[in-house]
């Protein structure tokens, strides 16, 4: 089966709310996994960010490249401060509005050069298949965000109700 990026986007959204991320989080990764499974890159990273949940790459990331680009230079510069290098963190700097990208610097540092003024071009829609294991994780993770149907739920007025007007 394969899958839009759109629909990845969401799954993975709504997968890393069900495993516990905050919603900005949760949105950021879903627009990470689109592009990093886009870009052929190993679906097992987005997995193992999941498995981390609620702490890891899904919560760091974000926050640490929100950090870094609030404190940018007039040159476009800044460092990334408390993550590593991977290609989950790339895929999080490829999904930025604006052209962006990491380098190791001499001293071990991860620098963000950006480009605020030239807007990242538009990929080609993709569609997205062989990452069935990784599909599977996501779909039971996004199912916890489901409220189940219960006699109690019903009664207190979810659904159709106990009494159907249509």
């Amino acid at each position: 089966m394969n899958w839009s990026a759109t629909e990845i986007t969401a799954l993975a959204s709504k997968a890393a709310r069900g495993a516990g991320a905050p919603p900005q989080q949760a949105a950021r990764f879903g627009q990470a996994a689109a592009v990093h499974l886009t870009a052929a890159r190993p679906p097992d990273a987005l997995a193992q960010a999941l498995d981390f949940l609620p702490g890891g790459a899904i919560l760091e990331y974000p926050l640490a490249l929100d950090a870094a680009l609030s404190t940018a230079r007039s040159d476009g510069c800044a460092v990334v401060a408390s993550v590593t290098q991977d290609t989950l963190l790339d895929s999080y700097v490829a999904a930025l509005p604006f052209m962006a990208r990491t380098e190791c610097a001499q001293d071990g540092a991860i620098r963000l050069v950006v480009d605020f003024a030239k807007p990242r071009p538009r990929s080609h829609p993709l569609r997205i298949s062989g990452c069935d294991a990784l599909l599977k994780q996501m779909n039971n993770l996004a199912a916890r965000t489901f409220v189940p149907e219960s006699a109690a739920s019903r009664s207190a007025g979810a659904g159709a109700g106990l009494t159907d007007n249509d």
